[in-house]
């Protein structure tokens, strides 16, 4: 039982090293928290700020953490429409400043997305089976976009694919560490992406990466990434959802120009030439101004002025009302009131006095040339020059 006190010296000399190495631990700690503390924030922050930034993504980019393979199936004809707009002049680089936000736009309006007929922008089913194939990826892509993992296929099956015709500010997400990491981005015109029933694009094709519209949206005064020829700052615009889920999207048909209607939820082969276009051309850049109503309608109205023009003679050949209204004074001139009729009358004289019965009913005179003779002093003269008839003739 003696034995006892050698033993509690090692047990002492064994609790100093803890201590020492605790004392080391806490010196590593303070020296790592005041030297290397500040490396981890410098580190963060640039990433949130460059996040912020907008990213310029071309049409046919992947970008950066890309969800998915791309499933665009028109990038030949995206190449051929990201030329300038035929009113817009090249643009500044990347670096310059914006004067003006982009421009919100309605979802619903008309050219504000371009398509080919008969022909979807983009493999709606491959990109419904890329996302879903992938647990980790359909979880975040779901999250991200606002839907439930287990509604993702369908919810994916009921979106439209279009193509940008604009160059449009969007939030979009790259796929990094099992995660949607939201940044925020402008897509060029051209671009493949699919938009849901209130005309909002929700996912950009060429990398499955799922959209949403941007709610805070400040005034960028720098961009980040590679301009196109074509980028100016004040031309993009913001889409703006509906509040009411539309039947059918009118797009541009990027070959011609021209109207095409496409239901909501198709894949193109149900396109249709509209029944009622919308009142500006087609090719009219999403960003201009539209031709004002009371323009148009001017314009409009402006050939059916002459119309209107010729018919002002026509009051002025017959002159009732103000033979109506000298009914008694028209034996004076014996014919005032068949002055179609009885031009080679001779002059009657005056008559002596105006005939006090107003029976000679003018309304008729045209009809009956010589009905009002007998009422008329002076019969013989209105008797004798028979060659009236000869004047009807």
């Amino acid at each position: 039982m003696r034995v006892r006190p050698p033993t509690r010296r090692p047990s002492v000399r064994l609790r100093r090293p803890p201590v020492a190495m605790v004392s080391l631990a806490a010196l590593a700690g303070l020296l790592a928290t005041g030297c290397g503390g500040d490396d981890p924030r410098p580190a963060a922050r640039p990433t949130a700020t460059a996040d912020a930034v907008p990213l310029l993504q071309a049409a046919a980019e992947p970008g950066p953490h890309p969800f998915t393979a791309s499933t665009v199936l028109t990038a030949d004809r995206a190449a051929a429409r990201t030329s300038p707009s035929p009113t817009a002049p090249a643009g500044p680089s990347a670096s310059a400043s914006a004067p003006a936000g982009p421009r919100r736009v309605d979802g619903a309006t008309p050219g504000l997305y371009g398509g080919t007929h008969s022909l979807p922008s983009c493999d709606v089913d491959q990109q419904a089976r890329f996302l879903t194939a992938d647990e980790a990826k359909a979880r975040a892509f779901a999250q991200a976009a606002g839907v439930t993992p287990g509604g993702l296929g369908t919810w994916l099956r009921g979106l439209t694919p279009v193509m940008l015709r604009a160059d449009t500010r969007v939030t979009g997400h790259g796929y990094r560490d099992g995660a949607a990491v939201p940044y925020q981005s402008v897509l060029q015109a051209g671009t493949a992406v699919l938009v849901d029933e209130y005309g909002a694009p929700r996912v950009r094709c060429a990398a499955g990466n799922p959209l949403r519209t941007p709610t805070d949206v400040p005034h960028a005064t720098a961009y980040r990434g590679e301009p196109w020829p074509a980028f100016r700052s004040e031309r993009i615009v913001l889409v703006s959802p509906t509040q009411r889920a539309l039947d059918s999207i009118l797009l541009v048909n990027v070959f011609n120009d021209t109207w095409l209607e496409r239901k909501a939820g198709t894949r193109g082969d149900q396109d249709r030439k509209p029944e009622v276009p919308p009142a500006y051309e087609a090719a009219r850049h999403v960003v201009d101004a539209p031709v004002p109503d009371a323009a148009r309608a001017g314009a409009v109205a402006g050939p059916a002025a002459p119309r209107a023009t010729p018919g002002r003679p026509s009051p002025a050949v017959p002159p009732p009302p103000p033979s109506r209204g000298e009914a008694p004074a028209a034996p004076r001139s014996s014919g005032s009131p068949d002055q179609p009729s009885a031009p080679e009358r001779p002059a009657p004289p005056p008559a002596p006095e105006r005939p006090s019965a107003p029976e000679p009913v003018v309304p008729d005179g045209p009809a009956e040339p010589e009905g009002a003779a007998p009422d008329a002093p002076g019969g013989d003269v209105l008797y004798g020059p028979l060659p009236d008839p000869a004047a009807e003739e």
